[in-house]
């Protein structure tokens, strides 16, 4: 039976960026299927209520695109009974240990010669490219489980922004969503209740300076021009999306239409 539109989006109290990516259109006229692909920040806070709601989706499995270092900061996410949590840790475009500690550390000058006059920015397509260019194991792995049998299925990084947000849209490429939808989904994730609480190593938003949260904020912003640089990515490695399913990830005509059977209406 097809799903409902859900009448509201649920705030989960410790859930970031948690949403339903359903009833996004499809260049030929279909819309993603409610209630088989969510995206979301990290649950390792998840309150009891949160919990019960995410069990209440019936998902079948959970990917965690975090790394050692986040889960280390943020911890295990919680266990959902019967949920089967696979961890496929992908670059973080805001990782380092020695930048963190210089933000910690209050090295502004330092900050300045490495995030100013566009750096950040650059910095975060710079990451973008890699991970499209050198995570074509992982998209395919993904994209080979939603097809076989893991849907309804959560992506999550730390934020829900990067690592998942390139999952979340290599995913609807494969389904052939509209690449409009796509950046629309993609930049829903600036909304103030979405965005990731800015902390490393114990530090908050509170500690850093006006200008340190300047610098740093092209590192916590979802912006179209990070995702467009992916799209070219594709096009300039691989001449477009049908060559780099097929080619880059592996993905055979019979599987990919086996994924939109899966996840589309």
């Amino acid at each position: 039976m097809t799903q409902q539109v859900p009448s509201t989006e649920p705030e989960l109290a410790a859930v970031r960026n948690f949403r339903d990516v359903g009833g996004l259109p499809t260049a030929d006229g279909r819309r993603v299927r409610y209630g088989v692909l969510f995206r979301s920040g990290h649950l390792a806070h998840a309150t009891d209520d949160d919990a019960a709601f995410l069990a209440s989706l019936g998902l079948h499995t959970i990917f965690d695109f975090r790394n050692a270092a986040d889960q280390k900061l943020e911890g295990q996410d919680v266990e959902l009974p019967g949920v089967r949590n696979v961890n496929l840790p992908l670059s973080d475009p805001a990782d380092g240990a020695e930048f963190w500690k210089m933000v910690r550390d209050g090295h502004v000058d330092q900050l300045r010669g490495i995030l100013g006059d566009g750096k950040a920015a650059q910095r975060m397509i710079t990451s973008y490219r890699k991970i499209i260019r050198e995570r074509t194991a992982e998209h395919s792995q993904v994209l080979h489980a939603l097809a076989e049998d893991s849907v309804p299925a959560l992506m999550h990084c730390a934020a829900g922004k990067d690592r998942a947000g390139l999952s979340i849209a290599v995913t609807l490429l494969a389904l052939g969503v509209e690449r409009e939808a796509i950046v629309a989904d993609y930049l829903k994730s600036n909304a103030k209740h979405r965005r990731y609480k800015m902390h490393r190593g114990g530090s908050s938003a509170g500690a850093y300076s006006p200008e340190v949260v300047e610098l740093l904020s092209p590192l916590f912003d979802a912006r179209a021009a990070y995702l467009s640089a992916a799209f070219e990515t594709i096009e300039e490695t691989w001449g477009g999306v049908d060559p780099y399913l097929e080619q880059g990830l592996g993905l055979a005509p019979e599987t990919r239409e086996r994924l939109r059977e899966r996840l589309l209406d």
